[in-house]
């Protein structure tokens, strides 16, 4: 079995995918702030849109709908940051070292889902440890046509099926999140991108040297440029317990010292410069369709913009380690984290109390219950847990009690975080609410879905047991407390007295 350079399994090898650039996280939004900051040479960016490398969003069948907006009108946005262990270029290769790795499909090592709330007021970043256990949906690559089956595998291979659309359907799998858009770097990327912005302050408890990642510094702060901060991100062995988990802090406490360097004013006013960092970006930059002109790259870092550095929050999702040389989501803790995101709670606590979106006119049912069909499914399976067995046939069973006559279990395998009633077509809207009503589900778990024929009732994680929709379910914060849990530890972007903990096996 093939290994990495840092030795974990790589996974099937495949043929590469031509052109096919998986990118670092962290230049990703990086990259962002700089094109948002140089307005004065927007028109020049025009010349740039060739530059970009596009991908297909989503390669599952089972996507998910869009988030709802809140009462204001405004939309929360998801934004999957992708980056990889590819040596696709004689430059990557020579920084990323492992040359007998130069024509494997790369693979998927670093992930982070970014959430940039509905009115903006906040931003939450939630990094998946790479060897993660995930189910990986059936995908389809767009280019050769091939079919890659369902499977279960670490979360960093679900990149070689397909590419990184295959990746944002796993993540749709894993969080019940809907991912809105994706975006990607390569290592050469980040070390044109770490030199242009003047270096970026770490700090390390201890002096380290990781022979793996060529990381080597004095206790205390230092500013890492170039192929150092290239080192920094890429280090594992010298921090931590030596995993992948200490990897993750030390990229957050770069992104968030990075954005607190970019929102001070750092040395971006070198026209030259900026242009040569404008090509290094937008070569290095795969995206979704939706992101594939730099005027949307332009008008969404702006939006980034306006998120306060305090209510910037860094998280890793919750894990315990499985055999197999996984890792898994932590019962509870992983997926109330994830339900922060998906109802728009904020991970650092500080939420204001939000207005509830305005409800729709009420709506008659379109035919008495005895005639309404109703498709019941059991989505209570997960990667976070196995499923209820006969979830949905008990909840028929309650809706034919209830005079629902023509409601049925269907059988399918679906996994969803959060129960919905879903509806067609607007005249169908009120036959879903009497099956909401009748259930005990708050009008928030109907939902409009152009995904279903008829009214369909998907039973989610959040509710294994009973024939009543408990009162503390949904995700709205119930009895929880609306902030992440300690286990997803959690760094503020103001935090600029964070320093890595070295692994004793690596201090020099």
């Amino acid at each position: 079995m093939k290994m990495d350079s840092d030795g974990f399994d790589d996974g099937e090898i495949r043929q590469p995918r031509k052109k096919r650039r998986v990118l670092r996280w962290f230049s990703i939004c990086l990259s962002l702030l700089i094109l948002a900051t140089a307005g004065a040479g927007y028109f020049y960016y025009e010349h740039l849109n060739g530059n970009l490398s596009k991908d297909l969003l989503n390669l599952g069948d089972n996507r998910l709908d869009k988030s709802d907006p809140n009462a204001a009108g405004q939309t929360p946005m998801n934004i999957l940051l992708l980056g990889s262990d590819s040596r696709s270029s004689k430059e990557n290769v020579e920084l990323g070292g492992a040359r007998g790795d130069r024509d494997r499909p790369p693979l998927a090592d670093v992930q982070m889902l970014l959430h940039v709330s509905a009115d903006r007021s906040n931003m939450s970043v939630i990094s998946v440890p790479r060897d993660t256990k995930a189910t990986i949906p059936k995908c389809t690559d767009p280019d050769s046509g091939d079919v890659y089956q369902e499977t279960t595998d670490k979360i960093n291979s679900s990149l070689q099926h397909g590419g990184p659309g295959c990746t944002v359907a796993t993540w749709e799998e894993l969080t019940g999140i809907p991912i809105d858009h994706f975006m990607m770097i390569d290592f050469a990327g980040v070390v044109s991108m770490a030199d242009a912005v003047g270096g970026v302050p770490v700090c390390v408890d201890k002096n380290v040297y990781d022979p793996q990642s060529k990381l080597r510094l004095k206790k205390g702060k230092s500013v890492v440029k170039g192929e150092q901060a290239l080192h920094w991100l890429r280090t594992r062995h010298g921090f931590g317990d030596g995993s992948d988990i200490g990897r993750a802090r030390a990229q957050h406490m770069y992104m968030n010292s990075m954005v607190r360097q970019l929102k001070a004013g750092t040395k971006l006013t070198d026209p030259g410069k900026m242009r040569g960092l404008a090509e290094a970006a937008t070569k290095a930059l795969t995206v979704d369709e939706g992101l594939g002109t730099v005027k949307k790259l332009y008008d969404l870092g702006n939006d980034l913009k306006r998120v306060p550095t305090k209510r910037i929050t860094m998280a890793t999702m919750p894990w315990k380690y499985a055999p197999g040389g996984y890792v898994v989501p932590k019962p509870g803790d992983a997926d109330d984290t994830f339900s922060l995101v998906r109802n728009d709670i904020a991970l650092d606590g500080k939420d204001k109390k939000k207005q509830k979106p305005k409800s729709p006119p009420p709506s008659k049912p379109s035919a008495p219950k005895s005639q309404i069909p109703v498709r019941v499914m059991n989505g209570t399976g997960s990667a976070l847990q196995a499923p209820v067995s006969g979830r949905a046939g008990v909840i028929s069973e309650q809706l034919g009690r209830e005079g629902f006559a023509q409601a049925t279990a269907d059988q399918t395998p679906r996994s969803q975080a959060d129960t919905t009633v879903s509806y067609p077509l607007e005249k169908n809207r009120g036959d879903a609410l009497a099956v909401a009503e009748a259930l005990g589900l708050p009008e928030s778990a109907v939902k409009h879905s152009s995904g279903v024929e008829q009214v369909t009732l998907v039973i989610g994680g959040d509710w294994r047991d009973g024939t009543t929709y408990p009162e503390d379910a949904g995700g709205s914060g119930g009895k929880k407390e609306n902030k992440a849990p300690d286990s997803a530890d959690a760094l503020r972007g103001d935090n600029d007295k964070a320093c890595m903990e070295v692994n004793p096996s690596y201090v020099w």
